[in-house]
This record gives C-alpha cells, structure tokens and sequence, in this order.
C-alpha cells in the first residue's frame, strides 16, 4: 500500500480537530492509550511536548492535510545515549490504512537524521496486536519483556519493549 503522508507539529489551532478525533476514537484506543479528548488536555498536550526531550508529530493525509494519528517522542536522552522513546495513535477511520507506518518511518529518518539518534524505542502492550504489527513491519526488533512498566487508564500494564537502532 502506497500512501502519501506528511508529519508536522502539532499548533494551538488544531485543537478543535484534534479534541473531536480523540473523542471519536475512544473506542478504538480503549486500554491502550489515553489521548487528550479535552481542551485542557490537548492545551497541557502541547505544553509537555516541547524540544529538546520531547517533540510531537501529527501524520497527516498528503491530500487533504487530514490528521490520520499522532507520533510522540519523548523522554529524549543526549550524551551517551542519544535515544528517545516512541508513542503513537491512529484515529479512528484512518486505521489500518497505511498512514501511520508511512508516518513512522518519516518520524524515524527525522529522528535518526535531523536529531541525529541512536536508539528508539517503543514499548507495547502484549495485546495491542495491530500496534506491534507496525514496529515490526519499520525494523523494529523485540528486546524484552516489562511487566506492570506504565500507568495506563489507572491500572500498571506489561508491555513488551521494542527498539531500532540507526543504521
């Protein structure tokens, strides 16, 4: 599947768009992720996701500029170890479509080149079938098991740890 996508940063004026997505998705997310579906949670959204440790992506339609998902990194370490790790959503009816693996792979190479890292990682629920389908698909290799690792809907969650090195 060839689709065409673009990633650009979130703005102040995409709230109204964004706040609607994620309340139409909330299906779609359900124990996996909680994403800001409320104007003062997009608003601290944007305050939290500022460079140099944390830089956010909207993977938009090449066509329309339609917002198909969200692509997080965050917690960027420079030094010796010049790595971040990866959070990322589709929106519901952009699903399974092909956008966020274009979106992912124009995250890593803007990761890899323009930021210049060495390691990303993305850690994934065991059942999020669909979402450790995709890292596999852009190289990503299984490094380990963490169990109760994050915090997600008020319940600590296993995820299996994920990671791509640059080449």
């Amino acid at each position: 599947m060839n689709v065409r996508v673009l990633i650009r940063h979130p703005e102040a004026s995409d709230l109204r768009e964004f706040v609607a997505l994620a309340r139409r998705s909330r299906f779609l997310h359900g124990p996996w992720i909680d994403a800001p579906d409320a104007p003062a949670a997009y608003r601290a959204y944007l305050r939290r996701m500022t460079p140099p440790a944390n830089y956010a992506f909207l993977v938009c339609r090449a066509d329309d500029r339609a917002i198909a998902g969200v692509i997080n990194l965050s917690n960027v370490v420079r030094g010796l170890f010049q790595s971040g790790y990866l959070g990322y959503y589709a929106f519901a009816g952009y699903e399974r479509c092909g956008y966020m693996r274009a979106g992912l792979r124009a995250v890593i190479r803007h990761a890899f080149r323009a930021l210049k890292l060495h390691r990303l990682e993305a850690n994934i629920q065991p059942g999020n079938v669909p979402s450790l389908a995709l890292v596999a698909s852009c190289g990503f290799r299984l490094e380990g098991y963490s169990p109760r690792y994050l915090k997600i809907n008020g319940r600590w969650r296993d995820h299996e740890r994920w990671a791509l090195l640059a080449s």
